[in-house]
């Protein structure tokens, strides 16, 4: 007789893999990871989950409408790599449209409902771990204090979003931490399973197990970065030779990828779309680049036809500022991602889609909200939830000399610098949206209303250090 550990061993091992996952305390071990639900086109949902090398994929139990419960196989999307990179397999699911529960080895993973009115917005999660010529920034990953991702996701699971939206950056542990550095010593880097779990998926536990997650994908998961990892981790297409970031020849091809649309209810959706590649210089027209951000907007256009209000989701926020020290080391105010506004401009002088109302992107270390005088969707900036944050502030007013855009004429310009947190978005009409920018506690320190393309705010600005 086989023993009962044989017969049931893999549910055991399943279900205790599962468990830690969902642990509030980061383990960066390498082993078997979370399960998570994303949101994929049309808004399906996608079950993914990582297993243990040599581990079969795992069925799932869902409830479709008042039926039954009935098993469904998931599916292996990547298999291991070869070394210690990824040394898990991730298996995937595709959900039919009328699944109304899902369990994983017991454990309720969320769905979310028809109608979305609950956003959660958070952007730029990685602990920075970068060496360079000058020495580098060395995060402090082990101080809650300096690298809070993890109080930013509990707090943010904590107000029960219906979404959860990841406007990118995820992994930020590109260099090994050096030797005696206390504040990250034992991290992982590179583009390996352990780093993404350090980095992300084990600080994002809370959400994970709370709301689907629409991904957008970062200029850390190029392929010259953590594309790879995102590709077969969050990427919601199938995984290709074409795009899987292994073969230098398709970098191209790896760092670009179809816009979707994710509906959110009463006419109103999502449209993200990938601008992982969008460097901050103008492009020339021949550039291949140009060509592929220039179809990047016409489908963001045809999409964003299908609803009266749409949202726009991206990394690269190209309506809206950022601030740095120049070589003398003075302030200086920048516009908005230049690849963006030339690729877009060739197609459009309106720079967005008509039934746009409002852009989130990240990758500038702050919060930012701006809207205009001119006929453009209010423009947020959410990069402020756990890399090290932008230091320079923003201009208390908008700068007359400076637009984001060409014909950009700034109304409204709300910032917060020097604080981790996140955003909340509650639907109070069709294209009616509360907003309040939370510090890493879940504290309001800002609501702005945002009715269609108009914005505004109170208090009009945040103090620094309020977190």
């Amino acid at each position: 007789m086989k023993s009962p550990f044989r017969l049931f061993g893999p549910a055991i091992f399943l279900m205790a893999a599962l468990l830690a996952a969902f642990s509030a305390t980061p383990s960066f071990a390498a082993g078997p990871g979370p399960a998570w639900v994303e949101l994929g086109a049309d808004g399906a949902p996608i079950v993914r989950t990582a297993v243990g090398d040599g581990q079969p994929c795992p069925s799932l139990s869902v409830r479709l409408r008042l039926r039954s419960r009935h098993h469904l196989p998931m599916s292996l999307r990547a298999p291991s790599a070869s070394g210690a990179s990824f040394d898990i397999s991730v298996c995937e699911a595709r959900l039919p449209r009328s699944a109304r529960q899902v369990w994983l080895a017991g454990v309720r993973l969320p769905l979310p409902p028809r109608t979305m009115r609950r956003l959660v917005v958070i952007g730029d999660t990685g602990c920075r771990l970068k060496a360079s010529a000058n020495g580098g920034v060395f995060q402090a990953c082990n101080d809650p204090n300096d690298y809070p991702f993890a109080q930013v996701a509990k707090a943010a699971a904590a107000w029960k979003p219906d979404l959860v939206i990841h406007v990118g950056d995820y992994l930020y542990r590109e260099s090994p931490c050096p030797a005696g550095n206390t504040g990250c010593a034992g991290s992982p880097s590179g583009d390996r399973w352990a780093s993404w779990r350090a980095d992300f998926f084990d600080p994002a536990a809370p959400l994970l197990r709370t709301a689907a997650l629409v991904a957008a994908r970062g200029n850390h998961e190029d392929c010259a970065r953590a594309g790879s990892g995102y590709r077969r981790l969050l990427d919601i297409a199938a995984l290709s030779p074409s795009t899987d970031c292994h073969d230098p020849a398709n970098r191209l091809d790896g760092d670009t990828s179809a816009p979707f649309a994710v509906p959110l209810g009463h006419d109103t959706q999502l449209v993200v779309f990938d601008s992982a590649a969008a460097g901050n210089k103008p492009l020339a027209a021949d550039d291949p680049l140009m060509v592929r951000l220039q179809a990047t907007y016409a489908a963001i256009t045809s999409l964003s036809a299908k609803a009266g209000h749409t949202i726009l989701v991206d990394h690269h926020p190209w309506l809206a500022y950022a601030a740095g020290t120049s070589k003398s080391g003075q302030p200086t105010l920048y516009g908005g991602n230049a690849a963006l506004i030339s690729a877009f401009a060739s197609k459009s002088p309106a720079l967005a889609p008509p039934s746009a109302d409002m852009i989130l992107s990240g990758h500038v270390h702050v919060f930012e909200a701006v809207s205009f005088k001119t006929d453009l969707p209010v423009q947020i900036v959410a990069g402020f939830s756990g890399t090290d944050e932008d230091k320079v502030p923003l201009p208390t007013s908008p700068p007359m000399d400076l637009d984001p855009a060409p014909g950009a004429k700034v109304d409204q310009l709300a910032s917060w610098i020097d604080g981790f947190g996140f955003l909340t978005l509650t639907r109070t009409g069709a294209a009616h949206w509360r907003m309040e920018v939370r510090d890493r506690f879940g504290k309001p320190l800002q609501t702005c209303q945002i009715i269609g393309r108009r914005l505004a705010c109170t208090p009009d600005r945040i103090a620094a250090h309020s977190d």
